[in-house]
């Protein structure tokens, strides 16, 4: 499996340097959390800090260079069943933004590597260490820079909280750090890992995994300058598409159903409000999605 995706696996770490050079300023958003409040809509205050510990001491003592190493193995799932996008333009835009968008989280020192997925299908994934896909479909769906960033924001909260990291030591029973002390390419519980991870991706992470990317994505999206309802607008769009149609069905097969996301997230939208003004960018979006038009050609 891995000799199979060696390509893409460069195309992937070639990214980094399409992606432009980022700085982070402090803003008018650093004390967006405390603003928003908590996820359901009580005024408390929505500390990113404190539920990255709290995730942290749950899980274990994985160091991030091992979670770099286990995102690895799990990148090679992915890249497995889809290819990697080959289009510099649509790559560097992607990291642009993304990479800019996971600069404002507490995870900002990680490798981040944003990718797009040669694939019709729309949905989005994330894998530990700061690895985010998103799908050909899902981008061409999308309507605004806004958008794109709340969806990339959604899934650098998986990365932030180690859903995956926790829900496949879960449900395959694997002891990370005991593997991760005796990793090595021949070590048999590597396929274990993939094997884990194959599983996770087809059956998607719980619901409360789901609703919380939502609620701290959303946060993420308006502390990045981003218009706060680009996430809610993307919902809004699945939610309007045919159910019935093949390109939906991994996703609704991997995720709550798009309106019960955003019955959740509309606890927040009287707060949100205030951040409704800040940009979209919709025309250089459109201007990048050219780049799609024509490959489609």
């Amino acid at each position: 499996m891995i000799l199979v995706v060696t390509r893409n696996l460069k195309l992937l770490l070639c990214l980094l340097l399409l992606a432009a050079p980022l700085t982070v300023t402090a803003g008018p958003f650093d004390d967006l959390g405390k603003i928003l409040g908590g996820g359901n809509g009580d005024g408390e205050e929505f500390d990113f800090g404190r539920l990255l510990s709290s995730t942290q001491k749950a899980f274990g003592r994985v160091s991030d260079k091992d979670e770099l190493k286990i995102g690895d193995e799990a990148v090679a799932v992915l890249l497995g069943a889809s290819p990697m996008l080959e289009n510099d333009r649509i790559q560097r835009y992607v990291n642009m933004v993304g990479n800019w968008v996971a600069m404002q989280t507490e995870r900002s020192r990680l490798p981040w590597r944003f990718g797009v997925l040669d694939t019709d299908d729309i949905n989005a994934f994330a894998a530990p260490g700061g690895y985010i896909f998103i799908t050909k479909g899902l981008l061409k769906s999308m309507d605004s820079e806004a958008e794109l960033a709340g969806a990339l924001a959604h899934e650098t909260v998986h990365v932030l909280q180690r859903h995956h990291l926790k829900a496949v030591q879960k449900s395959a029973q694997i002891d990370l750090v005991m593997m991760m002390a005796q990793y090595n390419s021949d070590n048999k519980n590597l396929d274990k890992l993939a094997s884990g991870f194959r599983e996770l991706y087809s059956r998607g992470l719980d619901k409360e995994d789901e609703f919380e990317a939502d609620r701290m994505g959303v946060v993420i999206a308006a502390r990045s300058g981003y218009d706060p309802f680009g996430l809610p607008a993307v919902l809004q769009n699945l939610s309007a598409m045919n159910p019935e149609d093949s390109k939906l069905s991994f996703l609704f097969s991997t995720h709550p159903p798009p309106d019960e996301r955003l019955n959740i997230l509309s606890l927040l939208f009287d707060k949100l409000d205030p951040y409704a003004n800040q940009r979209q960018n919709r025309e250089r979006f459109q201007q990048q999605l050219t780049a799609l038009k024509d490959v489609a050609r």
